[in-house]
């Protein structure tokens, strides 16, 4: 017997399990291993092209290779989308969010590969956003492709689409009830019984094999995390404020540049002045390179020195009421480059730039307090809580939010504060939409 007919073999065993529960649980599982493994290899892809690029840049002086890698990584994508697959790939949350909502879980097989590839040449090059979008269009394309082969109905189809997702987002995080939690509040699929215990599995599956795949290592290092201090809770609320009326400026600036962009009528031009807008940001401000989390981590972990580092405003670490007034310069232009990324021709995600601003948010607002009124708040706690506050805002997805950032840091004892932070931030938003 040949491989193909033992191919054929196997799926024609799989069609024919009698449980359907049965049946949609092994598609679930196989799903989350595979959605698992692509999220890991996006992850090295991303790394070993970003420490290619930026591998000879100077610590202490500015880098003018900054102001043209994220050119070419976005005109790499641009023409990989319009030579090699022949399809826009960018914004994929919303393509599979317009998807489902027509009731059309049928997805290209090419999106199973397309859209890591472009993300790689997006992030590795410096685009300043995340690798959580094309891995959520990837997953749900594992979900679908799988699905069909196996015979599932249509609206069974939906369900595994949204379990690819899930699991696509539990993978890149390694966090996987934030997976869960983004399938029910971004996509908003409505999940029977069954059909959460699929996700549930799907999700688990890919957080867990992406963590054995790293090592046993978490996304984002918080290895100066203190037990939980309740004292701090009376600044979590105007932190939470604060989040929300960022989340109201950070989603402001975002659409706007993306009508600016999608107004630009030729391509080539779109896709250089994005590049071009996002390399000299870079060239400022080099923490905008790329997803950000090691920067995140130092902030964290009160190592938020290094955020000037490779920077031709070096000379900021001198003071600290400088680096306060640098960070809150990356602050307010983090929206400009990755809206840049993700509406210029880059292939990106949008949830990852909003932990990192929230980190540099979080930063700003405890050491403002701490050089005004002489006191010790904790800086790289206070940043850690940000990361929730902003992206529930900006997301207007509170629960994803909070779980996610508690998995991603295995920082599992600070719900209460990333809760509070998040809910306040989000109801700010809320109002504002009012």
């Amino acid at each position: 017997m040949d491989v193909v007919s033992k191919h054929s073999s196997i799926f024609a065993r799989l069609r024919a399990i009698s449980s359907r529960p049965g049946k949609l649980y092994l598609s679930a599982f196989i799903i989350g291993l595979i959605s698992g493994g692509l999220a890991f290899v996006l992850k090295r892809m991303i790394a070993a092209l970003s420490m290619l690029m930026t591998q000879n840049v100077e610590v202490s002086t500015g880098n003018w290779i900054y102001i043209i890698l994220p050119v070419i990584g976005i005109l790499l994508a641009a023409i990989f989308q319009r030579y090699v697959v022949h399809q826009k790939l960018s914004h994929g949350v919303e393509q599979l969010q317009h998807n489902l909502a027509n009731h059309n879980p049928v997805l290209s097989p090419k999106l199973v590969f397309s859209p890591i590839i472009a993300n790689t040449f997006s992030l590795g090059f410096g685009g300043s956003a995340g690798a959580e979008g094309p891995i959520a269009y990837t997953g749900a394309a594992v979900g679908s492709n799988l699905g069909r082969l196996f015979g599932f109905s249509n609206n069974t189809l939906i369900t595994l689409v949204a379990c690819g997702a899930g699991a696509g987002i539990a993978g890149i995080f390694i966090a996987p009830i934030g997976g869960i939690m983004f399938a029910l509040e971004i996509l908003q699929i409505a999940f029977t019984t069954t059909g959460v215990i699929a996700l549930v599995i799907a999700c688990s599956t890919a957080g867990l094999t992406t963590f054995i795949c790293t090592g046993f290592n978490v996304n984002i290092d918080f290895s100066c995390h203190a037990p939980f201090d309740p004292s701090i809770l009376i600044w979590v609320i105007p932190l939470g404020v604060i989040c929300g009326l960022y989340s109201v400026y950070y989603s402001l600036i975002m659409r706007k540049v993306r009508e600016y962009l999608t107004a630009i009528p030729n391509h080539w031009v779109k896709n250089i002045i994005a590049g071009l807008t996002i390399g000299v940001l870079i060239f400022v401000f080099p923490p905008l390179y790329g997803e950000g989390y090691g920067i995140v981590s130092d902030i964290i972990n009160n190592h938020y020195t290094t955020i000037a580092n490779t920077s031709i405003c070096y000379f900021a670490t001198r003071s600290a009421s400088m680096l306060v007034l640098y960070a809150f310069g990356i602050m307010m232009l983090k929206a400009f480059a990755t809206s840049s990324t993700n509406s210029g021709g880059g292939v990106a995600g949008d949830f990852a730039p909003t932990l990192f601003a929230g980190a540099v948010v979080g930063l700003v607002f405890a050491q403002s307090i701490n050089i005004l009124f002489g006191m010790t708040l904790p800086v790289g706690t206070l940043a850690f809580i940000g990361m929730a506050g902003v992206m529930a805002g900006t997301a207007k997805a509170p629960l994803m939010a909070m779980f996610l950032v508690a998995e991603t840091t295995g920082v599992m004892d600070m719900l209460l504060p990333l809760a509070i932070v998040s809910v306040l931030s989000y109801g700010i938003v809320r109002l504002f939409k009012q």
